[in-house]
């Protein structure tokens, strides 16, 4: 299985667009089913430009390698 021993506690994302930022998410480190790791998050972000427009963020960031051999 390959490591990333200099892997960061987390990573920050910040979604924008043409400049303009929606939001500062933080992705936590997760080892998934499968057997990879890497970091995960889930969170809510407005339209700068229209607050009542709120969106949902999911992003998967995996270690390519990292799987367990079966």
């Amino acid at each position: 299985m390959k490591m990333d021993n200099k892997a960061p506690e987390y990573l920050t994302v910040e979604i924008k667009s043409g400049g303009e930022s929606w939001g500062v998410v933080h992705a936590i480190p997760k080892e998934y089913k499968t057997g990879t790791t890497g970091y995960f998050l889930v969170s809510k972000v407005s339209n700068p430009e229209n607050p009542l427009a709120r969106y949902q963020v999911n992003i998967n960031v995996m270690l390519i390698g990292s799987k367990t051999k079966k």
